[in-house]
């Protein structure tokens, strides 16, 4: 099984690149779009993600999710957040 550490990871990867060039980082050129690019981007991937899963191929809905979830760790890290405080909350849920 792989941990959530991977998801630690990817966000301090994201956090060390919101500042840079944008020329240099496909985050940095999303954070310097702001924030309406760095949602729209989420709403590609969730519509993405879901005709993935209408389709059912597998590896497909799996490489979309991986889309959708690092988009949304774009958008934690445009709030300040991170992976942690989502998993706080279903933590919490379960």
């Amino acid at each position: 099984m792989i941990s959530a550490d991977v998801l630690q990871r990817l966000a301090d990867t994201i956090e060390s690149r919101k500042g840079a060039e944008p020329g240099s980082s496909y985050v940095a050129s999303l954070f310097v779009k702001g924030h309406d690019a760095v949602l729209k981007k989420v709403g590609e991937e969730a519509v993405e993600t879901l005709l993935a899963a209408k389709d059912g191929d597998k590896l497909h809905i799996v490489r979309e999710t991986a889309d959708l979830w690092f988009h949304c760790l774009v958008m934690l890290a445009w709030h300040g957040l991170g992976p942690d405080d989502v998993l706080a909350e279903l933590r919490r849920r379960e």
